[in-house]
């Protein structure tokens, strides 16, 4: 286990791009699958999680040559199907969760898609329901083997129907895409996500050759075609990790420069931190945070109460930062009340913060309330274990802002989704230190 040593309570200053989009790089990964001919995909994040699934690919019989870092040429003209069914694959798939998203180009284009549960984040039930459903309405026949949890769908044709999602399932809808663009007809997919990450692999699709409307709606027409040529494609910022910069240097009192955000595609981002009342600067493509050395107040409803911030589809904010919030808050001007709907698990690394003198009230799996202290009382340095990747990176935050020196164990969890964090961090000014 690897463990981070954080000197915490120096200002950081300097600039940081942020790496490309861990989400989308899932969802685009798996699209190679859709056709034999060569995909060039730039902006790839050098993380646990993405380079697990380039590695699956490959041992799927994708070809994969790395161009430079971040850029990598995948061709798919060569599946070995046998490998599905291996005991070995049932091992490699089981070991991450962006790994379902194989399964709706497979069935699309080879008849056929399996995979064993996948694994994750421990932050409460994920269903696939939303998957297979989808799968099932185009027409597979679905089989779930209990006894080593092993799911499977297959369809000699798939047939473009209509359907209406029971959840606005990011991972979900993108499988779903996936597998009816080379179905055969119409197909409708209401009550669709439309994150810009979905957006993102949508235009990929269709510079492919896919036949797809309604892009940035929650109603996706798709006219299903014969096949998919190649085409390249960029992967836009992490827009968690540009909150997470955020967060960061509001809490440490830093000036930062983060570069390259593509403000287009980050919703109610900005709009949501400066609710805490943390000054948001845009420049250019450009997010300037000056160092906040009066500290930041939280607002209030225009009617007086308490400010709530929760997560929601997009364009709702994404539960992905809920976490990065909650920590914010606790430095802050006044309470704020968060409400984190999508997963009952995810607050519980607040007992941590409260270890480390925080002020929350832990009202129920999915509500806390924060009192911040305004910088009068600094949290304190502590030894904690990192839960999951965005927690992880909530507690990274907290200690560089606290006094003395913190330990954070497991950050394995956190090089899942942050790309050589600590050497970034270094170079603007922070002390933190990777121990194995």
């Amino acid at each position: 286990m690897r463990t981070f040593k954080i000197e915490g309570g120096h200002r950081l200053k300097g600039e940081i791009t942020p790496q490309g989009a861990k989400n989308e790089a899932l969802q685009i990964l798996c699209a190679v699958l859709l056709s034999p001919e060569k995909i060039i995909l730039n902006n790839i994040p050098d993380i646990v999680d993405v380079n697990k699934l380039i590695t699956l690919l490959g041992k799927l019989g994708v070809k994969i040559e790395k161009l430079a870092h971040g850029s990598y040429s995948f061709q798919a003209d060569e599946i070995d199907l046998d490998y599905l069914e291996s005991e070995a694959f049932k091992v490699d798939g089981r070991g991450l969760r962006g790994s379902i998203m194989i399964v709706g180009p497979l069935l699309a284009r080879f008849g056929k898609g399996y995979i064993p549960k996948p694994g994750g984040d421990k932050i409460g039930r994920r269903r696939l329901d939303t998957h297979f459903q989808g799968f099932i309405k185009l027409g597979a026949t679905f089989r779930y083997n209990r006894e080593d949890h092993f799911y499977g769908v297959e369809a000699n044709e798939l047939q473009g129907t209509y359907m209406l999602l029971d959840e606005a399932s990011v991972t979900g809808t993108a499988n779903i895409v996936m597998a009816a663009v080379m179905a055969k007809g119409k197909t409708s997919i209401y009550n669709a996500a439309c994150e810009p990450y979905l957006q993102q692999l949508c235009k990929m699709l269709k510079r492919m050759g896919a036949k797809i409307s309604g892009i940035g709606s929650n109603l996706l027409e798709i006219e299903g075609v014969e096949s998919l040529g190649g085409t390249e494609h960029t992967m836009l910022p992490d827009m968690i990790e540009i909150g997470s910069w955020i967060g960061l240097a509001a809490m440490t009192k830093s000036e930062l420069l983060i570069k390259n955000v593509s403000w287009d595609d980050l919703g109610q981002i900005p709009d949501v931190f400066r609710k805490l009342g943390i000054t948001v600067e845009r420049q250019g493509n450009d997010i300037h945070i000056p160092a906040h050395n009066d500290g930041y107040e939280i607002q209030s409803f225009i009617d007086g109460s308490i400010m709530t911030i929760a997560d929601a589809p997009w364009p709702g904010f994404t539960p992905d930062l809920l976490s990065i919030i909650l920590v914010i808050a606790t430095q802050a001007r006044g309470s704020v009340l968060v409400h984190q709907k999508m997963f009952e698990s995810r607050l519980f690394f607040v007992d941590k913060l409260i270890d480390m003198g925080a002020k929350i009230i832990l009202c129920d799996p999915h509500r806390a309330t924060v009192i911040g202290h305004d910088f009068k009382s600094s949290l304190k340095a502590t030894t904690m274990t990192s839960p999951d990747i965005r927690a992880g990176i909530s507690l990274l935050i907290a200690a560089l802002s606290a006094k003395g020196t913190s330990i954070i164990h497991n950050i394995e969890q956190i090089d899942r989704g942050y790309e050589r964090i600590d050497e970034r961090l270094r170079a603007i000014g922070a002390h933190i230190e990777r121990i194995d």
